[in-house]
């Protein structure tokens, strides 16, 4: 192999080709190669950014598991489950359970002077992980919210004090729900529930405003106390609506939800977010059929031009090959030779076009570059996934279908002959 490489290394310089095509050729499949390592790294960039931001803006609103009552009708009438301290503890200790948190939900209409308006009021715990709304927060605070959950579960004692405290009345709403009712952070919203056949009045107040951009949500949820629909719905202080679960790995969501189940009671159902939202996740799903089409296309592309520079060498140099051949050099050593330089073109076009993504990604990453219609897309600019096992794949992927293409015109170095390279050039 030293032959070889000293052989290529000296061998038909790109700036120097002696007016020959295989020089323009060889810049130009560099090029090829670079600009098809941008588009797919940045297709699969992107696609990945795309689902993460999607499927992040919607465990936001339900978390990654729902642990809820078997006989809970899908019509916003939950039946309650008690909070129980030894079945929490077994959920918590199953692989992969990050964090459990409760909730309640109930069904209402908003009241203002000219409007009415249906609405999800979603109550929470104290213990609730708030980050995603805090990272959507546009105005305001989030709410106060009762602690009684934890202090049932660690101290049964204290249930009388509890039963006798007030609940916040402080909610947040979207602002695609300010908007419509023409609200503002310190307002007073007046809100009607169904209990049996009366509806109940709460006047709450509006402490924050935030905004998702996912329009199926926001125009829904209300977020405010859990003891609200506890009072509402007449339950005690154990009975909530459901258990959240959070997991540390969405790819193993599957998995942990059927480890979850095994230690739920009969009457309890574990529901995972692609369960509960099954049109959105087959959607993103969908989008990973374009993205294989994008990948498929530009590797044809990049495949197509080093095949069609390494094609122009051989063509340019049959009079050098005639002449290592009459040295005594073999096909296998010849095509190396070629192959060699071809593979250094391919190495040269994956590093320029992974720098150029790399470039391009931080760009869009840190200083959002490209806006997007947030009523179309559900974000206001592109999203962007910088995972180095992106490049990795799509480098090798690109490099293994470049390399498999050159086994063609390499294979056509060993019917050139001495003679036959000679009196081709004569």
């Amino acid at each position: 192999m030293v032959f070889e490489r000293f052989i290529a290394r000296r061998f038909m310089p790109r700036t120097k080709d002696g007016g020959g095509f295989s020089g323009p050729l060889s810049v130009i499949a560099v090029v090829s190669i670079a600009l098809g390592v941008v588009v797919m790294v940045m297709a699969v960039c992107i696609l990945r950014g795309f689902q993460g931001e999607i499927a992040s803006k919607v465990v936001g609103f339900g978390s990654h598991l729902t642990v809820s009552n078997f006989a809970s009708s899908p019509a916003y009438q939950e039946e309650p489950i008690v909070l129980d301290s030894t079945l929490v503890e077994r959920i918590q200790r199953v692989p992969g359970v990050r964090h459990i948190q409760y909730f309640a939900t109930k069904g209402g209409m908003v009241k203002t002077a000219d409007q009415i308006y249906g609405i999800m009021f979603r109550g929470l715990s104290a213990d609730y992980d708030t980050t995603f709304f805090a990272s959507n927060l546009v105005e305001g605070r989030l709410p106060m919210l009762s602690d009684q959950v934890t202090e049932l579960l660690s101290d049964p004692v204290a249930t009388q004090a509890i039963n006798s405290a007030t609940p916040s009345t402080d909610v947040l709403v979207s602002s695609t729900i300010a908007s419509r009712l023409r609200l503002k952070v310190g307002d007073k919203m007046r809100t009607y529930f169904w209990g049996g056949d009366t509806p109940r009045s709460r006047a709450f107040t509006v402490c924050g405003i935030y905004n998702t951009d996912l329009t199926e949500f926001d125009e829904l949820y209300v977020v405010g106390d859990l003891r609200q629909v506890q009072r509402l719905n007449e339950w005690d202080e154990r009975q909530v609506g459901g258990y959240e679960v959070l997991v540390d790995n969405f790819d193993r969501l599957d998995a942990i939800a059927r480890n979850v189940e095994h230690e739920l009671p009969y009457d309890y159902s574990v529901q995972t977010i692609r369960e509960a939202n099954p049109a959105l996740f087959a959607w993103l799903d969908l989008l990973n059929s374009n993205i294989t089409l994008i990948l498929v296309i530009m590797s044809l592309v990049c495949a197509v031009a080093i095949v069609s520079a390494l094609l122009i060498m051989i063509f340019e140099k049959g009079r050098t090959i005639g002449l290592l051949k009459a040295l005594g050099a073999t096909n296998a050593s010849v095509r190396r030779i070629f192959l060699i330089k071809a593979s250094r073109l391919i190495a040269e076009g994956i590093l320029i076009g992974d720098a150029v993504a790399l470039a391009l990604c931080v760009v869009q990453q840190q200083w959002q570059v490209v806006k997007l219609d947030a009523e179309s897309y559900s974000m206001t600019h592109v999203p962007v996934d910088i995972d180095p096992m992106i490049f990795l794949l799509v480098s090798l992927g690109t490099l293994v279908a470049c390399l498999l293409a050159l086994l063609l015109p390499a294979a056509y170095i060993s019917h050139i002959t001495p003679a036959q390279a000679v009196k081709i050039e004569n």
